[in-house]
């Protein structure tokens, strides 16, 4: 069985929160014996079981971790081996961004499908792969954001939610 990046990201947030696996139960509905179980890999964290985790300890690496595994690593993946502190993270991410404005101007990207030849579509793939990555800096550098200045990683997504919904974008 395949467990993901939750049990390693719920592990670094209880220790930076100073938490042992009881209170992590607690605010789970589960025993800490399966928290335990969860961090340590041998039992795949329930949706539930992830929710609230993601709502009491208010983390973006934990969502993103969280996300990437009921998604099959569709989603930007938290980065290691890398210096997340806020100020390398924003250099990084306006790199990425001028990456992708970069590609998007060989990108032939006003034709469809049925127009492009094999060059144009490695080229559209170039723009897709820049984007990607610009995503996962972007997401790392609202991340950095809240966690050095203490906003709320779910807080900043609803209210983003709520102004996508007020322009209609959203139902």
């Amino acid at each position: 069985m395949a467990i993901g990046h939750f049990p390693e990201a719920l592990k670094n947030v209880m220790q930076r929160k100073g938490d042992t696996l009881a209170k992590a139960g607690r605010v789970t509905h589960v025993d800490g014996s399966q928290i335990g179980k969860i961090v340590k890999g041998s039992r795949k964290a329930s949706k539930p079981v992830m929710r609230a985790a993601i709502e009491h300890y208010d983390d973006g690496q934990l969502s993103l971790a969280a996300a990437a595994d009921i998604t099959g690593g569709a989603f930007a993946p938290w980065l290691d081996n890398v210096d997340l502190h806020r100020a390398n993270v924003l250099f990084k991410t306006i790199e990425e961004m001028q990456e992708v404005l970069e590609a998007s101007g060989h990108a032939p990207i006003s034709k469809t499908n049925e127009q492009i030849n094999e060059t144009e579509r490695q080229q559209i793939k170039r723009l897709l792969m820049e984007t990607v990555e610009a995503i996962t800096a972007l997401t790392h550098l609202a991340a950095a954001i809240c966690k050095e200045y203490s906003f709320s990683w779910l807080g900043t997504w609803k209210e983003h939610r709520a102004e996508l919904k007020s322009k209609k974008y959203l139902k």
